[in-house]
């Protein structure tokens, strides 16, 4: 199995923080088709996430946010490959929140209509 760890630094506080890894959660959901619960604490949060292949935990704390995930032996030959696109996901949500806007999603290309 391999394992992705990805660890965010930010000075959003707890509050701006909690909002952002929901933002990251629902992007997860729609993306990636992964399941998101989150686990509110007094001082932090976890959000685990999972779906067939992935199963891991975002901690979400006042001023980081520390991502693990162990990817199944099938999805792990593309762990180079999903890691990325989990840091593009969390960095353009972290980079949103510290702006105070929302991340834009990405769209799909519409098809052309043929003749």
């Amino acid at each position: 199995m391999a394992e992705i760890h990805i660890r965010r630094e930010h000075r959003l506080g707890i509050a701006r923080a909690r909002k952002t890894a929901w933002q990251w959660a629902e992007l997860a959901e729609e993306k990636f088709g992964m399941e998101c619960t989150v686990v509110e604490g007094e001082t932090s949060d976890v959000v685990e996430f999972r779906r067939a292949g992935v199963d891991g935990r975002l901690i979400v704390e006042a001023d980081c946010f520390d991502l693990t995930a162990q990817l199944g032996f099938l999805l792990g030959v593309f762990a180079q490959r999903i890691e990325a696109g989990i840091e593009e996901n969390l960095d353009a949500v972290l980079a949103a929140s510290a702006k105070g806007t929302k991340p834009a999603p990405k769209t799909k290309a519409k098809p052309k209509k043929s003749l």
